[in-house]
C-alpha cells in the first residue's frame, strides 16, 4: 500500500466526506479546507493531484474506503405528474484487524495462571546483596513477587493479601510478607534496578520475533499536587535542572520513556523520570539496552528525538533511524553532520517508503494503551522512589502479558536467566 492510500484510509476514517452532486467533497488533512474529488473524471482539485496528474490521498479516500447506497423514491405530485427522489448515503469503512479469537481467549482464561508461573521464574535470577549487619531482610525475589503480583491485581494492599496467601500456598513465595512490608519495599531505591533488569529480561524471549523497534513517552498521573510556594515563585525544577512552567493546583505526574517491539508490543527498555523531562536525552540509554538483547533492524520515533546523536546511536547499532525531520529542518547547515544530511535527503526525496516504516512508531501508542487501560493510568504510591518502582511494576506486568499472548499465537516457550543459552 502507498502512502498515498494509506492517507486516504485515515482521512475516511476519522473525517466526514460529504456528497455534493456528482461530487465528493472531502476535507484537507492539514487544514479546513475541503477537496472537491469527481470520481468518474478520476479529478481532484488539491495542489497534489493538479501538479502530479496522479491519484491523490483524497481520491483514494473516496474510492477505497467510502461505500454508495441509494436509494430511488418516486411521488406523485398534485398535478399529476411524478418526481424521483434519489438519495446517497456515504457510508465510510473503517479497516479493520481480526483477532485470532482460539489463541486470545485461550490466553486471556488461563492468563493469572501463567502470571504467577513466568512472574516467579522471573524472580528466580535476581538474588539478593550480601548483608553483614542489621535486621535480616526478606528476600529480594519474594518482595518484588509480592510488589509486581499486587500492581497485577489492581487492588488495595490490604485486599491483595487473600491472593497473596493463595500464591504462598502454591510455593510461589518462601515467605508471607505483610502488606505494610510490601509498602516498604516500594520505597526501596535498591529495588529499581532490579525491576528495570527483570523488564530487560522478560523481553528477551521475544528477541527472535523483534526486529523493529519505537519509541516514546507518556506519563502516569499521581495523587500528589504541585506546591504552591513553587509554583508562585517559579522554583519547581526537575531533577535534571529543567524549569517547570508555572501551573498550579495541578497534579504531579511522572514520564515513562519506553523502547517497544512493533509486533507483540513487548517493552525492551524503560526509564521513568519526572513530568517535565526532556525526552531526546532519553533516548540513547533506549537504544543501547535494546542493543543489548536483540538485533535491530529500524527504530522509529517522532520529532521531538530528531538530534545528530540519536541518528548517530541508532546507526552505530546496525539500524536504521525512522525519524521525520521537522518543517524548518535543512541539509545544508554547516553544524550538521554528514548523517544528519544524509538522513534528510533521503527523508526529502523517499518520504513514501520512508512514512511506510515511521507508521510502525504507532505502535507504541497501542503499548501505552495496554498498559494504562489494563493497570491503571495513575500511580496509588506518594514518595518519589515508591512511584518509579510502581511505574516498574506495571511496565513488567505488561511485558509478562505480552509472553503469554505469545504463547498462545506464536507457540512461545519462554525461558529466562541460564535457560535462554
Amino acid at each position: 500500500m502507498s502512502i498515498r492510500e494509506e492517507k486516504g484510509r485515515q482521512i475516511a476514517d476519522r473525517a466526514r466526506i460529504i456528497k455534493s452532486s456528482n461530487l465528493y467533497l472531502v476535507p484537507s488533512q492539514s487544514s479546513g479546507k475541503k477537496y472537491k474529488v469527481d470520481p468518474e473524471a478520476q479529478s481532484c482539485s488539491c495542489p497534489d493531484y493538479e501538479f502530479t496528474q496522479a491519484k491523490c490521498k483524497h481520491m483514494f479516500a473516496v474510492e477505497f474506503t467510502v461505500q454508495r447506497e441509494r436509494k430511488t423514491v418516486t411521488e406523485t405530485q398534485p398535478d399529476g405528474s411524478s418526481k424521483t427522489t434519489v438519495t446517497e448515503t456515504v457510508k465510510v469503512t473503517r479497516k479493520t484487524y481480526p483477532q485470532v479469537w482460539p489463541a486470545y481467549n485461550a490466553a486471556q482464561t488461563q492468563e493469572k495462571r501463567l502470571f504467577l508461573y513466568l512472574l516467579h521464574q522471573l524472580c528466580q535470577g535476581v538474588g539478593s546483596p550480601a548483608q553483614v549487619m542489621g535486621r535480616p531482610r526478606l528476600s529480594f525475589e519474594d518482595m518484588i513477587f509480592a510488589m509486581a503480583f499486587k500492581v497485577y491485581s489492581t487492588v488495595s494492599g490490604r485486599r491483595f493479601m487473600t491472593d497473596l496467601r493463595d500464591a504462598h500456598a502454591k510455593g510461589y513465595t518462601e515467605s508471607l510478607p505483610c502488606y505494610n512490608s510490601i509498602f516498604n519495599y516500594f520505597e526501596s531505591e535498591a529495588l529499581t534496578p532490579y525491576l528495570q533488569m527483570l523488564i530487560e529480561e522478560s523481553s528477551l524471549p521475544l528477541a527472535a520475533i523483534e526486529e523493529d523497534f519505537a519509541a516514546d513517552s507518556s506519563g502516569l498521573s499521581t495523587g500528589v499536587y504541585q506546591r504552591w510556594s513553587d509554583a508562585k515563585w517559579g522554583k519547581a525544577r526537575t531533577e535534571f535542572g529543567d524549569k517547570v512552567p508555572n501551573q498550579v493546583n495541578r497534579r504531579d505526574w511522572l514520564k515513562i520513556h519506553i523502547m517497544t517491539g512493533v509486533k507483540t508490543n513487548v517493552v525492551t527498555a524503560v526509564e521513568v523520570t519526572d513530568a517535565h523531562a526532556n525526552d531526546t536525552r532519553f533516548f540513547k540509554p533506549l537504544v543501547e539496552a535494546t542493543a543489548q538483547g536483540f538485533a535491530m533492524r529500524q527504530v522509529s520515533a517522532d520529532k521531538a528525538y530528531l538530534s545528530s546523536n540519536n541518528l548517530k546511536v541508532v546507526v552505530e547499532n546496525q539500524a536504521m533511524p525512522y525519524i521525520p525531520f521537522k518543517v524548518n529542518s535543512t541539509g545544508g547547515d554547516k553544524k550538521s553532520s554528514d548523517l544528519f544530511k544524509r538522513m534528510f535527503h533521503y527523508f526529502s526525496y523517499n518520504q513514501e517508503r520512508f512514512m511506510q516504516n515511521y507508521h510502525k512508531r504507532s505502535n507504541v501508542e497501542s503499548t501505552f494503551h495496554m498498559i494504562k487501560s489494563k493497570f491503571g493510568d495513575s500511580l496509588r504510591s506518594k514518595t518519589k522512589t515508591a512511584q518509579i518502582n510502581e511505574a516498574l511494576c506495571k511496565v513488567l506486568c505488561h511485558n509478562i502479558c505480552c509472553l503469554i499472548q505469545s504463547m498462545f499465537e506464536l507457540n512461545l516457550k519462554p525461558k529466562f536467566w541460564a535457560e535462554a543459552a
